[in-house]
C-alpha cells in the first residue's frame, strides 16, 4: 500500500518540512505500517501506538538529534526509530544482527542514550542539560518518561535536582497511560487519575504571571491569587502540586493524540524560564482495536494476524504466549518454569499464611498475578521500586513473615546495596526467586540475565541455588523457605523440560550436588540450564567416540558440595563446568577457587584439566536463546568440540613425553 505521505519523510528534517496539517494523515500511515512490521516480526507493539502522535510532535517541534530526545526503557521507541532514517530496517527488528528493540547509542545518533530499565531518562537528561549548560549550548533536553517509570525513586531524585539547579533546558515529557506494563499501583497513579488541572487553567496562569511582570496587576493581587490557586491545588490534590513543588512549570493535562495541542504545549514549554513538565494523557495501544481493550496481552507479541484479532475481538480471541513481551515460541505441551514456580508458590501460599509474594510492578512476568488472583492478601506490588521491595521484605522477615521477592535477574541488580545492607548483613530470611536467570533472547544487552551468580556469590550469609528443571525448581521453592538466612533461586525464561511433578515437595539438603550419570573420561558439572547442556554433551561425546563420562547436577553455587566435587575432579582427565550466566565471578570461578583451596590444603595440583563454559565477557546482543548459547559456546556442539581438542592436546602430549631425544 503507497504511503503518500510517509514516503517522504525517513529523517525527522524531512518530517519538519511538512505542513501540520499533513501529520495526522502522517500518524494514520505510520499506525499501519507499525501494525504491518510487528505482525509480521513480533516485538514491544502496544507502547509504540500509545506514544505515535508524541513522537511525531516532539521531532517536528525540536531539532533532533541536536535537541536530545532521552526516551525511557524505549518500549515506545519504534515509532522514533521509523523517522530517524531504519524503517527499512524494521523486519530485522529483534533479530540477530538486526535492530534492537530498545534504543542503542551505536544504532543511530538519534538515540542519545540507551535504556532499557525504567526510570533513568531524567537523570540522564539533567546530565545533558548541566552539560549543554557549560558548553554554552541552547539546545533542548527532552526526556520522554511514562506514569509507571515515574514511580521509580531514581526519576523523583532526578526532578528534584533539576528543579533546584533551574534548568530551563529541561523540558520532561510524562507520557500518562495508567500503564507500565501491567497496570500501576500506588498514590502517584491514584494521583494521576484525578488530574484537575486544566490546558486552559495553565495557560491562564501563564497570562496573569506575564501581566503582573508588565505592571498591569498589583503584587498583593497577584500574590492573593497564587496563594488561593496553591491551596486549591492542594486540597484538589493535582499532579502540578507535585512538580511546581519541584520547581517545574506544569503544562497540562493534554490530549497526548491531539497533534496541535501537543504542538501548542511544546511551544509554550519552550519560553519558560523554569523547567517544564508536559503531561500528556495517551492510550496504550491507540489505534488497534485489541491492543486498546487488553494493552497487558499487546504490550509484546509474536507475529500475528491483524485481521483476524480484530475480526476476532468479540469472540474473545486470545493471542498466545503474550506474557509482558515474551516472544519465545514455547511449548504449550511444557509449562513455563514461571508458571511452575508461580503454581508452587500458590501451594506454599495456603499451607502457610506467613508468606508474602512481592513483585516490583511484574506480576504478570514473574507469574505472581496467580497470587494476586487467588490469595490477594498474600500479594504485594510495590510499583517499579526494586530497592524498596528488597527492604520492605527485610522489614516483614524481621516480624516474622517469610517474604519472596519475585523479581527478574536483570532488576535485581537495582537493589544491590539493599540485598547486602537490609537483608544479608541482618542474615533475615528473604527469598529472591530471580526469573530470567541466563540468557533471555531478544530484549538484548539490557535484560540478560548474565551477572546474578557472580554478584550474589561474594555476598556473606546467602545460599545460591539453581534447578535442573521443573520439578526441581518446586522442590528449591519449598527448601528455600526452611532457611532461617537469605536464598536466592535462579530459573531460566521459556519452556520447561516437561518432567513430572512430584505430587508434593521435598526437602534439598543444602549445599549437597547430585551425581546424574557416572562414567570415567569427562567430568560434566552443570548450574542450573547448564545440567541439560551437560547431559546434551555427554550423549553426543558417547555417541560420537564412546566416551564415557560423569554428569553432576551442582544445585548450588554457595556453598559447594565441595567434597564430592574435589573427589569427583581428581578422578577424571577432564572437568567441563557449565553454566548460563557470565563466567567472570561466575560458577565457574566458584569450582576454581573450591580447588585452590583444595590444593593448598591437601599440597597437591589437580590433574584434571578444567575447563569453564559460560557467558564470555561482553554484553550480550539481541537473538534467540539458542543464538545466544553459540554465541558464547556453551552450547552442546561447542562444548563438545573445546573437549574433543583438549583430550587430543592431552593424548598428543602424553605421546611426545614418551619420545627420547638421543644426540649422536
Amino acid at each position: 500500500m503507497e504511503r503518500r505521505i510517509l514516503s517522504k519523510v525517513n529523517f525527522p528534517f524531512d518530517l519538519r518540512k511538512l505542513k501540520v496539517e499533513e501529520l495526522e494523515a502522517l500518524a494514520s500511515e505510520l499506525r499501519e505500517e507499525l501494525i504491518n512490521y510487528v505482525s509480521q516480526s513480533g516485538g514491544h507493539f502496544a507502547s509504540s501506538l500509545g506514544a505515535l502522535e508524541l513522537t511525531i510532535a516532539l521531532h517536528y517541534s525540536f531539532n533532533t538529534p541536536y535537541d536530545r530526545l532521552v526516551f525511557d526503557v524505549g518500549h515506545q521507541g519504534y515509532i522514533h526509530k521509523m523517522i530517524t532514517g531504519r524503517r527499512h530496517l524494521m523486519p530485522t527488528i529483534r533479530k540477530k544482527g538486526g535492530l534492537s528493540g530498545f534504543l542503542k547509542r551505536n544504532e543511530s545518533p538519534y538515540d542519545v542514550f540507551g535504556a532499557g530499565h525504567a526510570g533513568t531518562s531524567i537523570s540522564a537528561a539533567v546530565g545533558m542539560a548541566i552539560a549543554a549548560k557549560k558548553k554554552g549550548e541552547d539546545r533542548f533536553i527532552v526526556p520522554i518518561i511514562g506514569d509507571g517509570s515515574l514511580t521509580c525513586g531514581m526519576a523523583f531524585e532526578a526532578l528534584n535536582n533539576a528543579g533546584e539547579l533551574g534548568l530551563d533546558n529541561l523540558i520532561v515529557i510524562l507520557n500518562d497511560n495508567d500503564m507500565s506494563i501491567s497496570p500501576n499501583v500506588g498514590a502517584l497513579s491514584w494521583l494521576f487519575s484525578r488530574v484537575v488541572t486544566s490546558d486552559v487553567s495553565t495557560f491562564a496562569r501563564e497570562k496573569f504571571k506575564s501581566l503582573y511582570k508588565r505592571g498591569f496587576v498589583p503584587k498583593f493581587v497577584y500574590w492573593a491569587i497564587d496563594k488561593a490557586e496553591e491551596a486549591t491545588q492542594g486540597f484538589l490534590a493535582s499532579p502540578a502540586m507535585i512538580f511546581e513543588a519541584f520547581g517545574f512549570r506544569y503544562i497540562g493535562p493534554i490530549d497526548g493524540h491531539n497533534i496541535q495541542e501537543l504542538l501548542s504545549a511544546i511551544h509554550r514549554a519552550k519560553i519558560q524560564d523554569v523547567p517544564v513538565v508536559i503531561h500528556a494523557k495517551t492510550v496504550k495501544g491507540k489505534g488497534f482495536r485489541p491492543a486498546e481493550k487488553d494493552p497487558l496481552k499487546w504490550h509484546g507479541v509474536k507475529p500475528f494476524n491483524p485481521e483476524r484479532a480484530v475480526a476476532s475481538l468479540e469472540k474473545t480471541y486470545k493471542v498466545e504466549d503474550k506474557k509482558e513481551g515474551v516472544l519465545i515460541n514455547f511449548d504449550k505441551k511444557k509449562p513455563t518454569y514461571t508458571e511452575v514456580f508461580s503454581k508452587s508458590l500458590l501451594k506454599l501460599i495456603k499451607r502457610d499464611p506467613r508468606i508474602i509474594a512481592i513483585t516490583a510492578a511484574m506480576p504478570t512476568g514473574t507469574g505472581l498475578d496467580l497470587i494476586e488472583k487467588e490469595v490477594p492478601t498474600a500479594f504485594l506490588d510495590v510499583g517499579i521500586c526494586e530497592q524498596h521491595a528488597v527492604t520492605c521484605a527485610a522489614g516483614l522477615a524481621c516480624e516474622g513473615f517469610k517474604p519472596i521477592c519475585a523479581i527478574y535477574s536483570t532488576f535485581l541488580q537495582r537493589a544491590y546495596d539493599q540485598v547486602i545492607h537490609d537483608v544479608c548483613i541482618q542474615k533475615l530470611p528473604v527469598v529472591f526467586a530471580m526469573d530470567r536467570g541466563g540468557a533471555v533472547g531478544n530484549d538484548g544487552e539490557t535484560h540478560q540475565g548474565a551477572f546474578d551468580i557472580a554478584y550474589l556469590r561474594c555476598i556473606p550469609n546467602i545460599v545460591l541455588m539453581a534447578p535442573k528443571d521443573e520439578n526441581e525448581l518446586q522442590h528449591m521453592l519449598y527448601t528455600a523457605f526452611t532457611l532461617n538466612c537469605p536464598s536466592a533461586l535462579r530459573y531460566p525464561r521459556g519452556s520447561a523440560l516437561g518432567v513430572e511433578l512430584d505430587a508434593d515437595f521435598k526437602d534439598i539438603p543444602v549445599g549437597k550436588a547430585e551425581v546424574l550419570k557416572e562414567g570415567e573420561e569427562v567430568l560434566f558439572i552443570g548450574y542450573g540450564a547448564g545440567v541439560k547442556v551437560a547431559l546434551e554433551a555427554e550423549k553426543l561425546l558417547r555417541e560420537d567416540i564412546s566416551l564415557s563420562s560423569t554428569v553432576v547436577n551442582a544445585r548450588f553455587a554457595k556453598p559447594l558440595d565441595s567434597e564430592l566435587l574435589c573427589s569427583l575432579i581428581k578422578e577424571h582427565k577432564v572437568t567441563a563446568v557449565i553454566e548460563d550466566g557470565a563466567k567472570k565471578g561466575g560458577f565457574g570461578s566458584a569450582i576454581l577457587e573450591m580447588i585452590n583451596k583444595e590444593e593448598e590444603k591437601e599440597g597437591i595440583k589437580f590433574s584434571s584439566r578444567v575447563i569453564l563454559f559460560g557467558m564470555e565477557d561482553f554484553f550480550t546482543p539481541h537473538a534467540s536463546q539458542e543464538e545466544q548459547f553459540e554465541m558464547h559456546s556453551y552450547d552442546a556442539p561447542s562444548v563438545v568440540k573445546k573437549i574433543k581438542e583438549v583430550l587430543l592436546k592431552k593424548t598428543e602430549d602424553k605421546s611426545q613425553r614418551k619420545i627420547k631425544v638421543v644426540n649422536v
